[in-house]
């Protein structure tokens, strides 16, 4: 037979002498034609008419195949619908699962979810939980300051006349490179005995408190030692509130000295390297000790400004950065003649985790030139900070100016923008070695309500980066009770193995006066903080009712969630806290922004909208409807939300007769109890249960075989209204037990799964049972055995009719293994009950394809045979035939698409092993022109929760080995020992050993747990959808010689879309390839995105001024001596040869507060 000639290269007949039907057409896809992700999708006009598919003249005497006509392959799609329908009604069983949940009636109520009495009570039950904390808080705060105001200070107090904890005595007593000096002084640190708390999820004793110390404070000075003695009375306290709220987790008071004590006590989680962590830079303590902050960072790059002195102020401005949380705005400057700023942003924006970022990489490529112009840098902040038109604190306003020295005072631009009210406080730093006289920077300083520091080493910058706030917070201590306001925090990584937390903070005031008739005492003390573990206000949740799609979230004032089921950060120890924005925990659309709005408003509010959602797997995305209802959560700055979809408002509560509750027998004896043990399987199907807390002393296990065993073990010893059980949740498992067997009774099993090509029959309930039948079809089931964690149990929910799901391809890995007819693809639907007038979807049942035997029937279905027994169709001499998907296969492809774009069967038997990858990975050109003709649309979001592999380190930071670098020194701010020629001499040296190798090296071993590999990043999601497009078409892929012929048509009731089309003819359509998988990126531009912010409101008080302020102690250079045994130890360490640690080119964040 003649078969129309395809070879590459070759000419396609003309149109006039062949009368080929496809007419020329105004806007082809050439090659590489992309259509933009948001733009409006192609006009119908394009599509070519039903008429115009006339059939392809062949040569006389010759037989010919043309493309099929348009009604042919609608004719084969309606074939492909009725048998997809037909297997789901014969062995789906929707109906008979109806009729079994209509016969069982008298086992079950309908309950009713009515969303506002429901967020209503909620949002009470977590303001009692954190009242609770509140009112803790407010004792250990009042106590301590009593504590302090009557401690008499001792000028000659020794270590030895202190007794206590030390968090790290035993880390540091088992380390033979710790503080040999200060080994004697381990003599007046206890020793104590822990016992494992599960509450902690740590080792605890509840007898004593545990202090933490940072490495870099001497734990001899007289100041730190007469910290220890006045907060040990706090250890009584601390008990108190235990024995009055048993549920009370860590209790901490941070000190302003640096000094942290905890309870109960438990050994500090050691790192490897240096321990960094000071709970003055913890974002808990920054909040608690001052109010938000509209801040100016101004850097002196003039050309005295060189070398090592210039990579301090780079340092510095980071560790600024640090001491920042989202409550705060900034911006960066530099100047010398001139003034601009060192990143894209143009103004004070929010300080976020993002912003922050672009802040850090942008000072590292400050370079040192010009002369010095103070004028220039002070009007370019006062100008910041007078800006009115843009989102920011309107609390605090600072400018922080780093320099080497000079002599102008600009006394002129402070009369100017400052005086006489002082609104703006001037913090100044001096910043490296040199002989400037640094008496204009002091006087700019005291002059503008700020502080005098210097900055000469390295050693300097982390308690002089973080002082500026025992300045802010004199207007809090002044004004008293008014400003002793309990402020909750971000959530954040516990440092001691709690989890996510949220924390509640106070400030602590000294009450003293230096005298009789003297001013008040207008210092912070510190900050006390209760944390409260996320896992604990999700139990006050609705567990189960709200069905698999529906659920509680709540957000703070910045928009931020504390709750949400997509919260779920993949690393840990963060240096900052989680942020996860409400509109990223979701996919953004308008509705949305205008419920985050109201929300951070603190209204009430009911809205149902349209939304697009993502699948769990994060492979596709559903349109669907959803109810928002939310409220304020009193006394907080949270608000409560709660998202019901339409099909949730009702759900089923099992009733087990009085009967059965009053015989008292264990669980076991029940009726229907016996369809979940092993022994039944065989018969029955194999049943897995969700991994629920069914009762308080079930062991749970994430093999769900040994959790069967461990849930019947129980359930022999307990009865069904036990206490220690979860009634709703156990009653329902035992009648979904009996509910699923029923349609094993009535339908599975006398039928024969082979003859219509099944590896398996299933259902799952929200109940918790997922039953699949026959029982050696468990052996293959990798679905998640609680349904409201399985894609497509919620993805059946939210979709009519039937919902394919091919098996999870990765392109990097291997094709399927097409061996022993194992591979199979799911088909659900879900079960819609209506009982009563109300509507309910309690459970999704399905079928598993046998994926070999499906291709082969998907062949005779989209061909000219009409069953799988007939001959092929044989087109003779002088006759004409339309191609089909089966005797035409070398020259025809036919594929199913899902609605993510994923191949879910095939004509071609080499692509079998290729179901369930992204149709680009098979075939490029054809899915950009689905893409291109609006049969897909694309979605683009970012997940802000990713982990990722530190990449390879290069060789930054090398230096040889085992010379003399007498660096610590400067590290641990202790004064250099040599002359100012020698310190020039060595200052690129010290550079290059301390500051990129030491200082700066892995962060998440010097303060977090050294296991941590993996770091926080931002990896871009790409999902495709169904588009607009419901009709059958036709169309050309125009690639010149290479055009290709196709047609696209949904199938009706299915996720599914068939596309005939011609195999390509050769590889120069191969322009274009869409991509799916997930990619790293780095998020949004954020210099655009910050120039439309997100809503948000700050805290509701603010203390930056208080009249009787004195602002006369305003500078100096010194602080606490750090530890000469840390010193001499890390010396040695140098002296041994410690290879420096190269630079990572990604951070691991390290680990939070407790």
């Amino acid at each position: 037979m003649a078969v129309r000639a395809r070879t590459c290269g070759a000419s396609r007949p003309d149109p006039a002498q062949k009368a080929l039907p496809w007419p020329s057409r105004g806007s082809r896809l050439g090659p590489g034609a992309r259509r933009p992700a948001t733009g409006p999708p192609r006009p119908l006009a394009l599509l070519l008419p039903p008429l115009l598919l006339l059939p392809l003249l062949a040569a006389p005497g010759a037989s010919a195949y043309s493309f099929p006509q348009q009604h042919t392959m609608q004719h084969w799609a309606r074939r492909l619908e009725q048998e997809i329908d037909g297997v789901m009604r014969i062995f789906g069983g929707v109906q008979q699962l109806r009729e079994i949940y209509k016969d069982n009636r008298n086992l079950f109520e309908v309950q009713e979810n009515e969303p506002q009495k429901l967020v209503e009570k909620v949002a009470g039950d977590i303001e009692s939980l954190l009242d609770r904390k509140v009112q803790a808080l407010k004792r250990l705060a009042d106590a301590a300051e009593n504590f302090q105001k009557a401690h008499r200070w001792q000028d000659n107090i020794k270590e030895e006349d202190i007794v206590y904890y030390d968090a790290k005595a035993d880390a540091e007593l088992d380390d033979p490179e710790s503080e040999d000096v200060e080994r004697g002084s381990k003599a007046s640190t206890l020793r104590l005995d822990f016992v494992e708390d599960s509450n902690f999820k740590n080792k605890v004793n509840y007898s004593y408190t545990a202090v933490q110390i940072p490495t870099d404070i001497y734990k001899g000075s007289t100041v730190i030692l007469n910290e220890l003695n006045w907060t040990e009375a706090l250890e009584n306290v601390f008990m108190e509130n235990r024995r009055q709220d048993p549920t009370l987790l860590w209790q901490v008071f941070g000190s302003a000295t640096g000094v942290t004590r905890y309870y109960p006590a438990t050994p500090w989680r050691a790192p490897k390297k240096i321990d960094l962590y000071d709970v003055r830079r913890r974002p808990w303590y920054i909040q608690g000790a001052s109010s938000p902050k509209d801040m100016v960072i101004i850097v002196d790059v003039s050309g005295s400004v060189s070398g090592l002195t210039l990579k301090l102020m780079k340092t510095s401005v980071c560790e600024m950065l640090d001491t920042l949380s989202d409550d705060d705005y900034v911006n960066v400057a530099s100047f010398n003649e001139k003034a601009q700023p060192v990143s894209c942003f143009t103004h004070l924006v929010q300080a976020n985790v993002r912003n922050k970022k672009v802040f850090k990489e942008a000072v590292q490529g400050m370079v040192a030139k010009g002369t010095t112009g103070y004028k220039a840098g002070f009007e370019y902040a006062f100008d910041q900070l007078q800006n009115s038109n843009i989102t920011r604190a309107n609390c605090n306003k600072m400018i922080m100016m780093f320099t080497d020295g000079g002599e102008d005072r600009v006394q002129d631009v402070f009369e100017k923008y400052n005086w006489p009210n002082r609104t703006v406080r001037v913090f100044t730093f001096s910043v490296g070695q040199h002989n400037y006289d640094v008496t204009p920077l002091q006087w700019m300083a005291c002059t503008n309500k700020g502080y005098y520091f210097e900055i000469p080493s390295i050693g300097a910058i982390r308690i002089n980066t973080q002082e500026y706030l025992d300045v802010l917070g004199r207007p809090m201590v002044l004004a008293g009770k008014e400003a002793k306001q309990v402020q909750w925090t971000n959530v954040y990584e516990d440092a001691l193995g709690l989890g996510m937390v949220v924390t509640g903070t106070l400030p602590v005031f000294n009450l003293t006066q230096d005298g009789p008739g003297e001013k008040k005492n207008q210092l912070i003390l510190g900050v006390m903080g209760i944390d409260v573990a996320l896992n604990d206000i999700k139990r006050l949740t609705p567990n189960y009712t709200l069905g698999a799609n529906g659920y509680v979230f709540a957000i703070d004032l910045n928009g931020y969630v504390l709750l949400h089921p997509n919260l779920k950060p993949q690393t840990t120890n963060f240096r900052e806290p989680v942020t996860l924005d409400f509109l990223d925990a979701e996919l953004e659309d308008e509705n949305k922004e205008e419920i985050r709005r109201s929300m951070i408003d603190g209204n009430k509010g009911h809205k149902q909208i349209r939304t697009l959602v993502k699948s769990l797997d994060e492979r596709y995305i559903d349109e669907v409807t959803r109810n928002y209802t939310w409220v304020p959560i009193r006394s907080t700055n949270y608000s409560l939300g709660l998202v019901l979809p339409p099909y949730s408002t009702f759900y089923l509560q099992a009733n087990l007769s009085d009967q059965i509750l009053q015989v008292k027998l264990p669980i076991s004896k029940l009726k229907d109890f016996e369809f979940l043990l092993p022994s039944s399987f065989e018969s029955e199907g194999h049943v897995f249960i969700a991994p629920r807390e069914y009762c308080k002393d079930l062991n749970a296990s994430d093999n769900n075989t040994e959790f069967l065993k461990n849930f019947i073990e129980l359930m022999e010893k307990v009865t069904p209204d036990s206490k220690q059980c979860n009634n709703f949740l156990l009653h329902n498992l035992i009648l979904d037990t009996g509910i699923t067997q029923q349609l094993v009774e009535r339908v599975w099993r006398d039928q024969d799964l082979n003859t219509y090509s099944l590896l398996a029959v299933f259902a799952a309930t929200d109940g918790g049972i997922t039953r699949v039948f026959p029982n050696k079809a468990a052996e293959d089931w990798t679905e998640n055995p609680e349904p409201f964690n399985a894609s497509f149990y919620r993805r059946s929910l939210d979709n009519h009719g039937y919902v394919f799901k091919p098996p999870q391809q990765d392109a990097l890995l291997r094709p399927l293994e097409l061996e022993n007819d194992t591979v199979g693809i799911l088909v659900s639907t879900a079960v819609e009950l209506s009982l009563g007038g109300r509507t309910l979807r309690p459970a999704v049942v399905g079928v598993k394809l046998d994926l070999e035997a499906w291709a082969e029937k998907f062949k005779v279905l989209a061909s000219n045979r009409t069953h799988q027994d007939q001959p092929q169709k044989q087109c003779g001499p002088n006759s004409h035939c339309e191609m089909d998907c089966e005797v035409n296969n070398e020259d025809l492809l036919c594929v199913l698409i899902d609605d993510g774009g994923f191949l879910v069967l095939s004509n071609q038997n080499h692509q079998w092993d290729q179901v369930g990858r992204f149709f680009s990975e098979v075939d490029a050109n054809l899915m950009l022109a689905l893409y291109n003709n609006s049969f897909y649309t694309r979605k683009e979001s970012y997940d802000y929760q990713a982990a990722c592999a530190p990449l390879p380190p290069g060789n930054l930071g090398a230096a040889p080995r085992g010379i003399f670098v007498p660096t610590i020194a400067d590290f641990l701010n202790l004064a250099w020992w040599t002359s100012a020629a020698a310190w020039s001499l060595f200052q690129q040296l010290l550079y290059g050993l301390i500051y990129h190798s030491w200082f700066q090296a892995d962060p998440a071993e010097a303060e977090g747990n050294p296991e941590v590999r993996e770091s926080s990043c931002v990896m871009k999601q790409t999902q495709y959808y169904f588009g607009s497009v419901n009709a059958s078409y036709n169309a050309i892929i125009d690639c010149g010689n290479c055009s290709r012929l196709f047609h696209a048509q949904r199938l009706i009731n299915t996720n599914l879309l068939f596309v005939v089309a011609e195999k390509p003819l050769c590889s120069q359509c191969e322009a274009g390839r869409l991509l799916q998988k997930e990619t790293h990126s780095d998020g949004p531009e954020q210099c655009e995105l910050v120039q439309r912010p997100r809503y948000r409101r700050g805290p509701h008080i603010c203390f930056d001024y208080n009249a009787t302020e004195d602002t006369s102690d305003c500078g100096r250079g010194a602080s606490f001596p750090p530890s000469l045994g840390v010193l001499v130890s890390l010396q040695l360490l140098l002296l041994l040869g410690l290879p420096p640690r190269p630079q990572p080119q990604v951070h691991a964040h390290p680990s939070r507060r407790l």
